[in-house]
């Protein structure tokens, strides 16, 4: 008979790597829509060393490191860049604001309108990552099935 808690054990970690692994992307892919250079011109502004070089970097590693993550790639090798790009972003850009994240300011006829927000959403990605490096990042994982290859191609080919 199986466990069931160690099945659901198992599968907890799927929801969190999904929304992580998704969220690094569509920030990744929303500075490339926006023009890297504008990226580039905030970085400048917040006095980061080489603006234009760092961009392209940030950039990479959100969306290298988002895929990473989504399909179980070495989650805690690539969290390490991951975790040094929230970090330098919650304390260069987030955290003049406070923790809070949405702050609305006002409700008009046209909607909601909402301030910076502060370092919250930094942190809990931060969590998010430390989850699935020290608590393990679930089954259906690119390097588990790259290793199970590498070490037995018969097996892995009948599959």
């Amino acid at each position: 008979m199986v466990d069931d808690s160690s099945v659901w054990q198992r599968w907890a970690a799927m929801p969190l790597r999904v929304i992580v692994g998704y969220g690094f992307i569509a920030h990744g892919y929303a500075k490339v829509l926006a023009g890297p250079q504008h990226f580039a011109a905030t970085l400048h502004a917040l006095g980061v060393p080489a603006p234009g070089l760092m961009a392209w970097l940030t950039i990479a590693c959100e969306l290298l490191g988002g895929l990473a993550v989504l399909v179980g790639a070495w989650v805690p090798l690539i969290s390490i860049p991951l975790a040094i790009v929230l970090l330098v972003a919650a304390i260069t850009v987030h955290w003049p604001y406070g923790f809070t994240s949405v702050k609305l300011r006002a409700m008009t006829e046209t909607g909601p309108q909402f301030g910076p927000p502060g370092y919250e959403l930094n942190l809990l990605y931060l969590a998010a990552l430390a989850s699935l490096v020290f608590g393990g990042y679930g089954p259906w994982r690119l390097d588990t099935w790259l290793t199970r290859r590498r070490t037995h191609p018969r097996v892995a080919a009948d599959r």
